[in-house]
């Protein structure tokens, strides 16, 4: 058996970045920009009101107070998107909505409430009582305030998020190039396994696995291909492995353990290489990986939260690896642990665990049985509590690392 780390760093010595498309911005979420992108425009283009108030020179708000307002004839109004056609001159004003262009000889912004409008019976007065003075610029964003023309954007390798899709439509780019998404093809293994919604028979069971590692798949950035299911029997694991060659990966469940039906391994041997077989982790000691003529191929337990789990550690960060992602890790905190969590072999323990935060500490109680086929355990936990080789106890009080499986601060 080889450890966790040593399991991972051969996975990821087998895969790279793949290469990057063009696609529309909205199609790009959770994708790594591989282009630099630069603006041929101004934002905002010309200065604008931050405010709903009235354009002025700032001059001839000089000395006013609510006491003894200064006044000043509004000349006209101008709403975001259309361009005032007068110029404001001393004594004069603009009403005008947030967003609107600044009118030529403007250089400021008096807010409704600091003027009397509100006191005025007709809904746009033809003059105007202001309050208080404005320095200039006051309530204005200049052109360029956000980004220059010219200016950088975004950087190859920044990862898309919704933040980053509204920057991008800022500057009018309706498409970006971004590495593209890994296509993953799903194969699950077993004579025992039956389709979803077909009748079960007895001594069946249904196909979870893949459902649940495709989702894994779509939930980390790739692209799931349900390969369905094959029997044990050597020539249908190699048909069907033989229909995954253009796939950027193959993920198997099941045929990796040491039974006489377990023949993946066998599969992986003689079609391709096996990097390494077994890992000093619980669950998930049978776990196959290795590349099958080009495609990196990853056997996983058939257990389903195995299956699981094995996926987290090891397809996840593959995954993040060839869409172009650097940060590989899972998020992770020290919690106190509510209960007792043993190790009896002197593997790594990934204990299924529901993690909660309360006066800025955090902890973690497991999810009930830990049996590699209770798969309920897993859908309620939101964490993996570690219990180290080394370490044949935790108990409760003890701080235990959890690696997140969903992130909240909350």
């Amino acid at each position: 058996m080889i450890s966790v780390e040593e399991a991972l760093d051969r996975v990821l010595s087998y895969v790279h970045m793949l290469d990057g498309e063009e696609k529309p911005i909205m199609d790009c979420l959770g994708q790594v920009l591989d282009e630099d992108v630069y603006s041929s425009i101004d934002v905002p283009p010309l200065d604008n009101s931050a405010m709903d108030g009235y354009a002025v020179r700032a001059q001839d708000t000089a000395g006013a107070t609510k006491s003894s307002p200064v006044y000043l004839d509004v000349i006209g109004e101008v709403r975001a998107g259309t361009i005032a056609e007068r110029e404001v001159v001393s004594g004069t004003a603009y009403r005008i909505m947030t967003g609107a262009p600044l009118p030529r000889g403007a250089d400021s912004i008096v807010r409704f409430e600091d003027t009397d409008e509100h006191m005025q019976s007709a809904q746009h007065p033809a003059r105007i009582g202001v309050f208080c003075r404005v320095p200039p610029g006051h309530d204005v964003r200049r052109a360029g305030e956000d980004i220059a023309r010219g200016q950088l954007v975004l950087s190859r390798g920044t990862v898309i998020r919704p933040q980053e899709v509204g920057v991008l439509a800022s500057i009018g780019k309706a498409k970006a190039r971004v590495i593209r998404r890994p296509v993953v093809a799903v194969l699950a293994t077993g004579d025992e396994l039956v389709e979803v919604e077909q009748p079960l028979p007895d001594g069946k069971i249904y196909n979870s696995n893949s459902f649940s590692i495709a989702a894994q798949v779509l939930r980390y950035g790739g692209i799931p291909r349900s390969l369905g299911i094959t029997p044990d029997r050597i020539e249908s694991i190699v048909e069907k492995i033989n229909e995954a060659l253009d796939a950027d990966m193959l993920i198997t469940s099941g045929g990796v353990s040491l039974g006489d039906y377990d023949l993946v391994k066998e599969v992986l041997a003689e079609q391709g290489e096996i990097s390494f077989w077994t890992v000093r982790m619980k669950p998930g000691k049978p776990l196959a990986f290795g590349m099958i003529r080009g495609v990196p191929h990853l056997g996983l337990p058939g257990n389903p939260v195995s299956s699981m789990v094995t996926f987290e550690l090891f397809a996840r960060p593959a995954i993040l690896k060839m869409m172009g992602k650097t940060n590989l890790s899972k998020p992770s905190v020290q919690a106190v642990l509510e209960d007792s969590a043993e190790n009896t072999d002197g593997r790594r323990v990934f204990a299924r665990a529901i993690v909660r935060k309360e006066n800025d500490r955090y902890f973690a109680r497991l999810t009930g049985p830990q049996g590699s086929g209770i798969l309920t355990s897993l859908a309620r936990a939101n964490g993996l509590a570690v219990v180290p080789e080394d370490v044949e106890r935790l108990n409760a009080g003890d701080t235990v690392q959890v690696l997140m499986l969903d992130w909240s601060e909350e």
